[in-house]
């Protein structure tokens, strides 16, 4: 009967108010049960001290704080990150990625779905195909998960990116719900510029995105600078093409006053060479932008190959002639497949050769 319990974090604060309302409690409790929630961050009924026991009875009866089972847990020996593969309620499998930084940073990255209906070929996500969306709750456990771990040692999660699993306006309600939450100063009291969003480029959703009168980060998929080269990266880019996806950039550059960030995994001898540069440089020139390059992360289903350094620098000093800036990022986490969708991935192969066997 675990599934028909009401998951506390899927409640808003006048969800949560109604349901002590319906048991009978005076108002306040609401606000108390969420301190409980997203302050202290505790994981049982037990733990709200200050609530009479017969409304932790009654909770327990009737709700549930979360409705993760961990299946795995990896830790990188090349870098401080940490990757957890959680089954929901449902059987559903997600993952969840922890990445410290030397500055002091500490970055949850989180899905917003199981699996990704965008088909964006060299994602191992994108290869599994769309399960379903992760309600509001499922996105902000997450990031309570690793939140819990890091206050036990004595550190603060300072940054949350939605770069996980699945296409994050998509799932837009969802994903609006669990931002707010996330920022909320009574719920995890994550400042907005401190939160990143990352779209394959929907590009009516980015535009409503801009309109939501948020400082929240947009990051962009790029990847490739004509719509031929897309067409074949991100089926997406058929139904919006490139030139719609910068105008939707730029339409969110002149509402909220922020940078886009543009994502660009270089692929060897495929997108990474000068000639691409000058494309990209040629698109971007006179955007407020910034381009994170990204050597491929490889997959199983797709055969493409990270970048060598020569080319990546190569392709950063086009880019600089254009007056575009760009940072390449660190790849963090291949040794414990630290790529949307690779853990996943892994177990559920390891389960049928386990069940072949069997």
């Amino acid at each position: 009967m675990t599934e028909m319990l009401i998951n506390l974090y899927d409640l808003s604060d006048a969800e949560l108010s109604a349901l002590m309302a319906e048991l009978d409690q005076p108002a306040f409790r609401a606000r108390q049960i969420s301190e409980w929630l997203y302050k202290h961050k505790v994981a049982t009924f037990e733990a709200m001290t200050n609530l009479p026991k017969a409304l932790r009875q009654q909770l327990a009866v009737k709700t549930r704080i979360g409705s993760f089972e961990q299946v795995a847990e990896q830790h990188s020996v090349e870098s401080a990150t940490t990757k957890r593969l959680y089954r929901l309620a449902d059987g559903q499998l997600i993952e969840s990625v922890l990445m410290e930084y030397d500055d002091g940073r500490r970055t949850a990255c989180i899905s917003t779905q199981a699996g990704c209906a965008m088909g964006c070929i060299f994602c191992a996500t994108g290869q599994m195909g769309f399960a379903r969306h992760l309600s509001a709750g499922e996105i902000v456990e997450q990031v309570i998960h690793f939140a819990r771990l890091l206050e036990r040692e004595g550190e603060r999660l300072s940054n949350v990116v939605l770069m996980g699993m699945g296409e994050p306006l998509h799932n837009y309600e969802n994903t609006m719900r669990a931002i707010r939450r996330l920022n909320d100063p009574n719920g995890l009291n994550i400042g907005q510029r401190h939160i990143t969003l990352s779209t394959v480029g929907l590009v009516p959703e980015i535009k409503r995105f801009a309109d939501e009168g948020l400082q929240v980060g947009l990051a962009i998929s790029l990847h490739a600078a004509t719509d031929a080269e897309r067409n074949a990266l991100l089926p997406i880019n058929r139904r919006y093409p490139i030139r719609e996806v910068l105008d939707a950039a730029r339409y969110y550059v002149q509402k909220t006053g922020r940078r886009v960030t543009f994502e660009w995994a270089l692929i060897r001898g495929e997108n990474d060479t000068v000639e691409q540069a000058e494309r990209l440089g040629t698109l971007l020139r006179g955007l407020l932008c910034h381009v994170n390059l990204i050597p491929l992360n490889p997959t199983s289903g797709y055969g493409g190959a990270p970048s060598d350094p020569e080319r990546v620098d190569a392709f950063r000093a086009t880019l600089a002639r254009y007056g575009v800036s760009s940072t390449v990022r660190v790849r963090r986490g291949i040794d414990i497949q630290a790529g949307c969708g690779q853990l996943k991935t892994e177990v559920l192969r390891r389960g049928r050769r386990q069940r072949a066997a069997g």
